[in-house]
């Protein structure tokens, strides 16, 4: 397995506005917020501390697999990200040890796979692969860990 760390982990909510008051109850920090392209949800992402990351989810407009997710499971973790450094090794290396990855794509900032939540833990596992254009939507201290993109060691 390539270099990874974890990014953020995201909670799925029905309204980030009224969710995002408990974040910065607990002292966060919103550093970006942004819907996406086909508007069916939008995300948002929070810094407590100096490396802690937090991610809201919610639907916006019509179906999506947001709004089957919040019928089924109500608010709540969605999934935990982890940052990799060349996704298409870390998919190969998972795949050898038998781990099944969906949802392969390339995103406006990012490439993203993910490891499917029928595996012992239970979890959503997002994996995530920067590319050089996400520095475009902020400061690098807060859209990155630490402030830098995870670096082959």
């Amino acid at each position: 397995m390539p270099p990874a760390r974890v990014d953020h982990v995201g909670i799925a909510v029905e309204d980030v506005d009224t969710a995002e008051q408990t974040l910065f109850a607990l002292g966060c920090e919103r550093v970006h917020r942004e819907t996406v392209a086909d508007g069916s949800f939008e995300w948002a992402t929070y810094v407590l501390g100096d490396a802690s990351r937090l991610e809201l989810i919610a639907p916006v407009e019509g179906e999506s697999f947001l709004t089957d997710y919040l019928d089924a499971n109500g608010p709540g973790l969605h999934h935990v990200t982890l940052e990799v450094v060349d996704i298409d090794a870390a998919i190969e290396a998972l795949e050898d040890a038998g781990e099944r990855v969906v949802g392969h794509s390339v995103e406006d900032g990012w490439t993203e796979a993910f490891v499917s939540p029928q595996n012992p833990t239970g979890a959503l596992f997002q994996l995530m692969e920067y590319h050089d254009d996400y520095a475009d939507k902020g400061p690098d201290e807060a859209l990155f860990v630490h402030g830098e993109r995870l670096q082959n060691e």
